[in-house]
């Protein structure tokens, strides 16, 4: 996981110097590079196997993400993203044919999104988007008298999100309602909402 984290962080510190290409061209005039920053909250719905059955674990999170994209088009209509979020521990137990499992999941996502304005609104602006990318997991599981089992995970992840733009140009706020999948286990879905700030360089 660090060996993607790295480059990220390394892109995501680097792209102020484009901010004094700004101006530059006409090119930049309908290409323009963001920051955004987005914390939110949700529901998680850990969907996990064991011993032959399989059990829904559910749990309140608390997220952060951090995105660096492109905005496209004169009021920045449509828009693409590459988006790290993390998310707090999901804790939840059950009992599988006799057994309670405490099941606790460290969840966190890199993925490559996609926005589109809808309607030709100057200001307040609804919008959707999507993406796809990769879930890091660390699962672990523990059972009363046995030793606990903890595993590293590299799954799939979508994502798929409806919301609202506030746009003054340079800064934008984004509040956005948000679905995401991670293919753990039998399935992790997470609900949430967040909102978050843009800055336009």
């Amino acid at each position: 996981m660090k060996k993607v984290a790295i480059p990220v962080l390394a892109a995501i510190i680097a792209c102020p110097a484009m901010a004094g290409q700004h101006n530059q061209g006409s090119f930049w005039d309908t290409i323009n590079p963001y920051m955004g920053l987005r914390v939110g909250a949700g529901y998680t719905n850990h969907n996990y196997s064991f011993n032959d059955k399989k059990e829904s674990l559910t749990d309140e999170e608390m997220h952060g993400r951090i995105a660096l994209g492109l905005g496209m088009g004169c009021k920045n209509q449509a828009r693409t993203e590459i988006e790290w979020s993390m998310f707090t521990k999901m804790k939840d137990d059950d009992v599988f044919k006799g057994t309670r499992v405490k099941v606790d999941t460290k969840l966190q996502t890199l993925l490559m999104n996609a926005y589109m304005d809808l309607g030709d609104y100057q200001m307040v602006r609804p919008f959707v988007g999507m993406g796809a990318g990769v879930a890091f997991a660390d699962v672990t599981r523990d059972v009363v008298g046995v030793e606990s089992k903890s595993h590293d995970q590299t799954r799939f992840s979508a994502m798929g999100t409806m919301g609202v733009t506030i746009d003054w140009h340079i800064f934008a706020v984004d509040m956005a309602f948000r679905y995401t999948y991670a293919d753990i286990n039998s399935g992790l879905h997470n609900f949430g909402g967040d909102i978050g700030v843009r800055y336009m360089f």
